[in-house]
């Protein structure tokens, strides 16, 4: 009897467990599960592709050519890759970056250090090195080592990677203190420096090489610590197959040179708009300039324009080489981008007479497109600023000189504001956002010093040549031969 009981049981027990296992199998496939390509298989579906990335100069912002940027030629390479557009939101730190990467996006690229067990991320293979760079203030004396920055007002980025090379050094010297900011840009922090608010600074060095132009009452410090892998952020959550594109995305870039070749274009010097002295400058008078005045005389019977501020204005683009190509890729003797190019019908950017003329006409276009209400040289001197920085940002410009209740219709208000558009407590607030605005502020201020060189040598050159008519034993110069003055 007890034997027939437990057979029992144990018929029961077994169909019990078929039951189970049948309702398992058919309750299985609705249970959440994550393919190892259904992430990516999500965004090919859809045909684009988010990105979570920053407003800054060495990640993503509105250049002169349209939206550029390292990681911006990189997003961009990558999207083509997979075959789907490119969607931005560039309204991130790098911790805000990493939560929305997380939570909802798709991939984070904004100059993001390598740091092992983030939760929510994977992170890419590195795509270049970061090295910790500290910068201070010119004229303070003595800051060569780490030891010397105690008791320094002392400022980086929060979640940047630059903090944790702090942290380290403060292992050795427990005194070191420094602010940390989640608000800040580089371009903001080295502002601080610049004014005195902060003595010092550690930012990257390829950030210092893009910005230090605009800053040159901050020096160059030293290296500080090991360098940072930069590196794209994936969600952990959902496959590995978007991890896996973007890894073989840029072992490919990396094996074929165009990551190297990036690298160059974006940090191999420090900035391709330079100071030139007056002796350079007048060198070119004599050897260069005088092929293309007659080009530069009939730009400017047709837009205008006195033909000395075209030849300036080429002089600040080019140094009058029609070959010259920039590190933007903007070319010919005018530097015209190629949608500008395309716009003032200019075949061959690097024919010295389409150049002239189409830049002499695309500057007319910049200054008749300005609002009624700017006038005079400001007029002029904002279209300089347009066509180096683009109408768009300098509108931005002009709504922050009302913000600040400066007059948006005077050049000097708003070559004020144009830097501010460097700052994000400002360019957040602004249509265009990031732009290099110190950059259009020192190329309208150099354009308007070659043309009043220009105005001395031509008015030189009508004095010799008047005592030359008069008799006077006076040797004639050459086409813009001159002595300088001494402090022209």
């Amino acid at each position: 009897m007890p034997t027939l009981i437990l057979r029992h049981f144990l018929a029961h027990l077994r169909l019990y467990f078929a039951l189970l296992i049948i309702i398992l199998l058919i309750l299985l496939p609705t249970f959440p599960k994550v393919l190892p390509g259904e992430h990516l298989a999500q965004i090919k579906a859809r045909d684009f592709i988010t990105a979570h990335t920053r407003n800054t100069p060495t990640t993503y912002y509105e250049g002169r050519q349209g939206p550029t940027g390292f990681e911006y030629e990189l997003m961009h390479l990558f999207a083509e890759h997979l075959g789907v557009s490119l969607n931005l939101n560039a309204k991130h730190h790098p911790e805000s970056v990493l939560s929305a990467v997380s939570e909802q996006g798709d991939f984070g690229a904004a100059a993001l250090p390598l740091k092992p067990a983030t939760p929510g991320v994977h992170y890419t293979r590195p795509i270049i090195q970061m090295q910790p760079l500290v910068v201070y203030r010119r004229g303070l004396h003595g800051i060569q080592e780490p030891g010397d920055l105690t008791g320094l007002e002392l400022g980086t980025l929060s979640e940047a990677g630059t903090s944790e090379a702090l942290r380290e050094l403060q292992q050795d010297y427990p005194a070191l203190s420094w602010k940390e900011s989640t608000e800040l840009e580089v371009a903001e922090l080295l502002a601080q420096v610049e004014n005195g608010t902060l003595d010092a600074a550690v930012i990257f060095d390829h950030q210092f090489r893009l910005n230090r132009l605009f800053f040159p009452n901050v020096e160059r410090g030293f290296l500080l610590g090991d360098p940072l892998s930069m590196v794209w952020a994936v969600p952990s959550g959902r496959g590995l197959g978007l991890l896996e594109a973007a890894n073989q995305f840029l072992q490919d870039l990396d094996e074929s040179g165009m990551l190297d070749h990036l690298v160059n274009r974006y940090f191999g010097h420090d900035d391709y708009l330079e100071y030139v002295g007056t002796r350079t400058f007048l060198a070119h008078l004599d050897t260069r300039l005088p092929p293309f005045v007659d080009l530069f005389q009939q730009a400017a019977s047709e837009t205008g324009f006195d033909w000395k501020l075209l030849a300036a204005v080429g002089y600040q683009e080019s140094h009058w080489d029609e070959e010259a190509v920039s590190p933007t890729g903007v070319r010919g003797l005018m530097m015209l981008t190629h949608p500008t190019a395309s716009e003032m019908g200019v075949n061959n950017r690097r024919d010295a007479a389409q150049s002239i003329d189409g830049g002499a006409r695309y500057l007319r276009s910049l200054k008749d497109r300005l609002p009624e209400s700017i006038t005079g040289s400001d007029r002029l001197y904002m279209a300089m600023a347009a066509y180096n920085i683009g109408l768009g940002h300098l509108y931005d410009a002009r709504k922050i000189t009302e913000m600040r209740g400066g007059d948006p219709n005077l050049w000097r208000d708003v070559r004020e504001s144009l830097p501010l558009l460097q700052h994000q407590a400002w360019h957040s607030q602004t249509r265009h956002g990031y732009a290099r605005g110190g950059e259009p502020v020192i190329y309208v201020r150099n354009i308007r010093r070659y043309y009043e060189m220009l105005e001395y040598v031509e008015r030189s050159r009508q004095q010799f040549f008047q005592l030359e008519r008069s008799g006077n034993d006076t040797p004639s110069l050459l086409p813009f031969e001159l002595v300088p003055p001494r402090n022209p």
